[in-house]
């Protein structure tokens, strides 16, 4: 559908020539979402400007070919958009190429209300009338899942927020159902959450329309997140291409690994797992609560997948269901349909509360053993010594072998749970709700080695809590419970 073929360009200046984007080549499929990423400088936005037409005046075409396909009758309709006139070109632009920027309160006319600017494009490129083109709005405004479009279409943008100013930017840019969008940057100055809605629905876009979409980001994260392929740019050039799992499990080049390693421990999502062994997945899980005649519908459709060395966040009001998830997981309730898989042995649980948890009449010593004699595993004198190890491992002293939870802090109390948890060899924990009734300074404790324990023995977490700030700072995904219903942030 695109074809890049040997382009250059270079800065004018007075001064000074300053070569931008340095003789690269490259391919789109229709319907592909295709990742351009690099730093500040590497060329990936002059690259897309050209593409779209919207070269800056001081900016030199050196050489090169854009090859664009805008039909697909069995006469494909081929045209080199550098050769294209401004008339010609202002054919194709909102029509066949269509292109959505950062900062969509610079990009949107401040004077000018939501519906006119969503219709403007239909206003140049298409005959329909105008109760037509009023249908197609509200229509798209639907499409980029925007509430009562009808009273949407009669707002400014200064009356919108940041996600609902990007999601209108991005109606105007596709009312005309272009072959291709362009997307620079658009997701770099909103939130994190707005950002992860704005991805999701890019993907939607793109699966209902078969619309190809290059987008362009600095951040890896989010580009492994949407696209099928990646091409790395460095000063103006490619210096690797290829799909998004193997640019992410293999990279060749020095600067892809650099960029790799800069992204923030935690944060690899879904479509960089393939690499990795599946610890827990959840297939189009419905569960039940039976309230005397009545069974209640508790989860609906909830489906994941938990991999080795991962940490996912479960996060929801109060009955949104993730106490039952959590139940379905550990095989505690049975009233449920779908697929509940475990890849690993004996999934194991650290509670909210270690005081109510640990039995108060026993020693840590024999709490901490009593898995083993459960397993009949060892000896008496190996028992102790894995046990004292294990306290070690959660840095805690031996002599704490002897002493009754009482004579414990939380803190300590909480280590004590986590080592019992990790006493069979499991892979797999669900702390439920674990800091929250620790004081801040504690919580960081268990934070960082819980954080240890994840990269030293490769154990993986699903994280239940409330609190946003804490997930957010240590998991790689969120998963978002809602009245039985499943979202992801990531």
């Amino acid at each position: 559908m695109l074809s890049v073929e040997n382009l250059k360009i270079h800065f004018d200046d007075r001064e000074s020539r300053q070569e931008v984007v340095r003789d690269i080549t490259f391919f789109m499929e229709k319907g592909e979402i295709l990742g351009l990423v690099g730093e500040s400088g590497s060329g990936k936005s002059m690259t897309a400007l050209t593409i779209a037409g919207l070269l800056k005046a001081n900016a030199r075409l050196d050489s090169g070919a854009v090859y664009f396909w805008y039909s697909d009758e069995p006469e494909r309709k081929k045209v080199n958009l550098l050769q294209l006139s401004a008339e010609e070109m202002r054919q194709l632009q909102g029509n066949e190429i269509s292109m959505i920027f950062q900062e969509p309160m610079t990009a949107l006319n401040p004077t000018m209300r939501i519906g006119r600017q969503v219709e403007e494009a239909l206003c140049l490129h298409t005959k329909l009338s105008k109760e037509q083109r009023r249908e197609r709005v509200l229509k798209t405004l639907e499409d980029v899942e925007l509430e009562n479009p009808e009273e949407l279409v009669e707002k400014y943008p200064h009356e919108l927020s940041g996600g609902m100013r990007q999601r209108v930017m991005i109606a105007a840019a596709i009312v005309c159902r272009p072959r291709l969008l362009i997307a620079d940057e658009p997701t770099t100055a909103l939130d994190v959450n707005t950002q992860a809605s704005i991805l999701e629905l890019l993907k939607k876009l793109n699966q209902k329309y078969g619309m190809s979409i290059l987008f362009i980001s600095h951040n890896l994260r989010v580009v492994g997140e949407l696209c099928h392929r990646v091409l790395v740019m460095k000063d103006g050039e490619v210096v690797e291409e290829g799909r998004v799992e193997e640019i992410f499990s293999r990279p060749r080049h020095e600067y892809t690994k650099t960029l790799i390693a800069a992204i923030p421990s935690g944060t690899m999502t879904n479509s960089f797992h393939e690499q990795r062994k599946k610890v827990l997945e959840l297939r189009h899980v419905n569960a039940y609560y039976k309230e005397g005649k009545i069974r209640r519908q508790i989860l609906d459709d909830v489906s994941f997948t938990l991999y080795e060395g991962e940490m996912i966040g479960l996060v929801g009001e109060s009955g949104s269901g993730k106490s039952t998830l959590c139940k379905c997981v550990l095989g505690l309730l049975k009233d449920y349909e779908g697929e509940v898989i475990h890849y690993t042995e004996r999934p194991q649980m650290v509670f909210q509360d270690p005081y109510a948890s640990l039995n108060p009449k026993k020693t840590i010593g024999w709490i901490l053993e009593e898995p083993l004699r459960f397993c009949k595993e060892g000896s008496r004198k190996s028992r102790r010594a894995k046990a004292e190890a294990m306290l070690e491992k959660v840095h805690l002293s031996k002599e704490i072998y002897d002493r009754y939870p009482r004579e414990l802090s939380g803190g300590q109390r909480q280590r004590v749970s986590i080592a019992l948890a990790l006493m069979t060899g499991t892979s797999f924990i669900l702390a439920d709700e674990a800091l929250s009734a620790l004081d801040v300074t504690v919580q960081a404790q268990i934070i960082a080695l819980l954080k240890e324990l994840q990269e030293q023995e490769q154990i993986c977490y699903l994280f239940v809590s409330h609190d946003l700030d804490v997930v957010n700072m240590i998991c790689s995904r969120v998963l978002v419970l809602k009245d039985g219903h499943v979202n992801w942030l990531e």
